[in-house]
């Protein structure tokens, strides 16, 4: 239980309507869950996925988030929680036979990346 009078050392970012699938998301976030910061980057900037580049710009948002309002450092964070929601579908139709329409669902995700002080870990 965390005692009420110790400072929060945690920043997030949100990013909303990726336009990636949940699953292909959940993999990418797998890897750099319990990273430090720079370890995050450095991973992110070499997987071959077209996923990394919006959740390396949540890193560096949420990096810079925490070193404008919190005050820490970049060197002493890591990604302490990542997450993926299901958000809206984009919706769009295909022309089929005989004047039909078949409608194709894109999926689109919702990341929330977290990040914590190490100094706040025991």
């Amino acid at each position: 239980m965390r005692n009420k009078n110790q400072p929060k050392t945690k920043a997030q970012a949100l990013g909303r309507n990726i336009r990636v699938s949940l699953l292909k998301m959940q993999r990418i976030l797998d890897r750099i869950r319990y990273c430090s910061y720079e370890e995050a980057l450095v991973s992110l900037e070499f997987m071959p996925y077209r996923a990394c580049y919006p959740v390396s710009k949540l890193v560096l948002s949420a990096a810079a988030n925490a070193s404008t309002n919190l005050g820490l450092t970049k060197s002493s964070l890591f990604v302490s929680k990542t997450w993926v929601d299901n958000s809206k579908y984009l919706r769009r139709f295909r022309p089929r036979a005989q004047g039909r329409g078949y409608s194709i669902k894109k999926p689109t995700c919702q990341v929330t990346i977290q990040l914590s002080s190490k100094l706040g870990i025991k």
